[in-house]
C-alpha cells in the first residue's frame, strides 16, 4: 500500500519563540541545533547529519541555485534534528516523518520555496523511483530502507498529481542532492558560509 503525499504540516516546533527573534537569533538557533544535533551518524553513511547538509548545499550553490534552494538543501534534515527517535529510527522499523517535522520546525520563518522542498523531499525520492527506471539502484542502503516504509515508489496516478504540485521540481532537485550528499571525507565550506542564503530566504518581519 502506498502513502499519501503528505499533507502540508501545521508550524508546531517553534524556532525557540520564533515571533520575537530577529533574523540574527533564529540563523543561532539553527546554527546550535545543527551543531549540537548534527554531530549524530546519517543513517548507515560514515559522515554525520551537518555534513549531509553541508553537502547537500554546496551541491545547490555549484548549481547556481537560489538561496531559496540552498537553504532547503542545508537544512532539509534537520526533522531528524528535532525528534526524540535516536539517531537510526529507520532501522527499528519507523518512519520517523523527518520531512513533516522539519518543515513545521521551519514554517514560522521560512516562506515555500524553502519549505515546500524539505517537506516534498521525501515524496520526491517515491516520484523518482517511480518515474526513472533506474533511480532505484542509485539510491544508498539506508534510502531503500527507508522507502519501503515511506509508501515505496510513486504509481502513475500518485506521479500525476505530483507533478501539479508547487514546488514539485525542486523538491525532485533538493532529492537528488540528497542522494548525492553522503560522501565521506568531502571537504565543503562551513557552515558560516551557508548561513546568508539562508539569511535571505528568511520571510520578511
Amino acid at each position: 500500500m502506498t502513502a499519501p503525499l503528505p499533507p502540508a504540516a501545521t508550524p508546531g516546533t517553534p524556532i525557540l519563540g520564533a515571533d520575537i527573534l530577529g533574523a540574527d537569533d533564529i540563523l543561532a538557533d539553527i546554527a546550535r541545533r545543527m551543531d549540537l544535533n548534527g554531530r549524530h551518524k546519517y543513517g548507515l553513511s560514515d559522515i554525520n547529519q551537518i555534513q549531509h547538509g553541508l553537502q547537500a548545499a554546496w551541491l545547490a550553490e555549484q548549481a547556481g541555485d537560489p538561496p531559496s534552494l540552498i537553504a532547503a538543501a542545508l537544512v532539509h534534515d534537520i526533522g531528524h534534528m528535532v525528534h526524540d527517535l535516536g539517531e537510526n529510527p529507520a532501522a527499528a522499523g519507523i518512519d520517523d516523518r523527518h520531512e513533516e517535522v522539519g518543515h513545521a520546525f521551519l514554517a514560522d520563518r521560512f516562506g515555500p520555496a524553502v519549505c515546500e522542498p524539505v517537506r516534498l523531499h521525501v515524496a520526491a525520492k517515491r516520484y523518482l523511483c517511480g518515474k526513472e527506471a533506474d533511480y532505484f539502484a542509485k539510491l544508498s542502503q539506508d534510502s531503500v530502507r527507508s522507502l519501503s516504509l515511506q509508501g515505496g515508489p510513486m504509481g502513475p496516478e500518485e506521479i500525476a498529481t505530483f507533478e501539479g504540485l508547487p514546488f514539485w521540481r525542486e523538491a525532485v532537485k533538493l532529492r537528488r542532492y540528497d542522494e548525492q550528499a553522503k560522501v565521506k571525507g568531502l571537504e565543503t565550506p562551513p557552515l558560516a558560509h551557508f548561513l546568508p542564503h539562508v539569511a535571505a530566504a528568511l520571510k520578511d518581519g
